[in-house]
């Protein structure tokens, strides 16, 4: 895919776009230059992303409100993106249940593990299944939020772990099933603030102590900017167009990190 700027702009599809991780995705991309289409099934905190921009990116930007886990929602927006933009360039399937922590595995019900598998894994399914067909005609790009519980676990966590290894594992396959026609790759971000991406009901004041941010290498926690800029990146077929089917984490170095207990 071309740069973005050296065109008419072009046009990201970008799931739970409205609130924390994807309104960062979706605010930065618009700050590129880009048309953005937000899809996300908390119709507050749409109307809020909304609120916060300029005049000019509103005009760039399309709310759509539905279930990622849901067909019919999925296909309906996708084509109602088409229908207003013309196009679709970059898919970026943010969409997610957040919380990873459940009951323990004795007392996890059947529809909790469920729900997080057809969110977090299926979601991206489904925006891919019908987002393909648009992104073939542009040579466009797929970026999956996967996450470093891929890699690592706390207890109490499988559905989420489970669907973000999915994740990682749906990147490497699609990227050889649409090989020469969409590059796939994946970002598996560590701690990342969202406090103050949150719609304003939600929305907190991100305060880290010390110790939060002695864990990480860097020195600090994430921010969604560190994750929106990989995700510009990775959309650029002139920065990155022989990447395809990588997941890289993004976590401050915290994954790399030996942990002993004293």
């Amino acid at each position: 895919m071309d740069n973005p700027s050296a065109k008419s702009p072009r046009v990201a599809f970008v799931t739970g776009g409205a609130q924390g991780l994807g309104l960062g995705i979706s605010k930065h991309l618009l700050g590129l230059g880009w048309k953005v289409a937000m899809f996300d099934l908390d119709a507050d905190a749409g109307e809020d992303a909304l609120d916060s921009l300029t005049d000019a990116e509103r005009d760039r930007t399309l709310l759509l409100q539905g279930d990622v886990a849901n067909e019919a929602d999925i296909k309906l927006c996708i084509q109602q993106c088409v229908d207003r933009f013309g196009r679709i360039d970059g898919l970026i399937n943010n969409a997610g249940i957040a919380n990873p922590h459940v009951p323990n595995i004795e007392d996890l019900e059947w529809d909790q593990w469920q729900r997080v598998i057809n969110v977090n894994l299926g979601g991206a399914f489904l925006a891919t299944n019908h987002a393909t067909q648009h992104l073939r005609d542009t040579k466009g790009a797929i970026v999956n939020i996967a996450s470093t519980r891929a890699f690592q676990s706390e207890a109490n966590t499988e559905p989420y772990a489970a669907s973000k290894g999915g994740i990682v594992a749906l990147t490497h396959a699609l990227a050889v099933s649409l090989a020469g026609d969409i590059r796939v790759n994946a970002i598996a971000p560590g701690w990342i603030e969202v406090g103050d991406w949150q719609k304003n009901a939600n929305k907190t004041n991100p305060d880290h102590s010390e110790a939060d941010k002695a864990q990480h290498p860097v020195g600090r926690v994430g921010t969604p900017k560190d994750i929106a800029q990989a995700v510009s990146f990775l959309l650029d077929g002139d920065k990155s167009g022989f990447m395809t089917g990588e997941t890289i984490r993004i976590d401050g170095g915290m994954t790399h990190k030996m942990i002993y207990v004293d």
